[in-house]
């Protein structure tokens, strides 16, 4: 069984895998893309992921491990295998803000409307929740970054395998939570 780590850009894959890691969890991961100022910890991606969509059967190499698969691309895994989903939730205006400031450092100025990141994140809840061959656990961005301790046990639970929590939560820092909106929780 896989375990996909998703969400979309920006809303703190890149902190759940580096828990995962952190508590002793094998991922799949390579250092195609960099560390920066938009992630200094690292994005910990797998380049092949982005295949995908083209061929399904490239998950097969996350077998027994934690890949970072962006939700767009969640309905491109084989419906014949097994996953177990950690899908983390984050308010779409700070998600914005933070695509936005990466997106201007990369020169690359695309806006990305809140409207179309709310449908398509209901769509993917829909589609998550009706999947006989996923069991999902959602993660409250802002809990992860209040309660670390707290959810990486949930993680552990859910995912019934012994983690390091300690370990887990000494990854979370909170001076790398820089795009929050006026409602955020934390």
């Amino acid at each position: 069984m896989a375990t996909i780590v998703s969400g979309l850009p920006r809303s703190g894959t890149s902190l759940v895998m580096q828990m995962l890691q952190a508590g002793g969890f094998p991922i799949l991961a390579d250092e195609v893309r960099k560390a920066d100022t938009d992630n200094p910890k690292g994005y910990l991606e797998w380049e092949p992921i982005k295949q995908l969509p083209e061929n399904p059967w490239v998950i097969g190499a996350a077998e027994g491990k934690a890949v970072k698969v962006f939700s767009p691309w969640l309905s491109f895994l084989p419906p014949d295998r097994h996953y177990h989903v950690l899908f983390i939730e984050r308010l779409i205006p700070e998600v914005i803000q933070s695509q936005n400031a990466m997106l201007r450092r990369t020169g690359d100025v695309t806006p990305i409307s809140e409207e179309t990141l709310e449908r398509h994140s209901l769509d993917v809840h829909r589609w998550l929740d009706c999947q006989l061959n996923m069991r999902t656990l959602y993660l409250d961005y802002y809990r992860v970054l209040r309660d670390p301790k707290l959810v990486a046990k949930e993680i552990a639970v859910f995912l019934v395998m012994p983690l390091d929590l300690e370990e887990m939560v000494s990854v979370v820092d909170l001076k790398l939570y820089r795009h929050r909106a006026k409602l955020a929780h934390a």
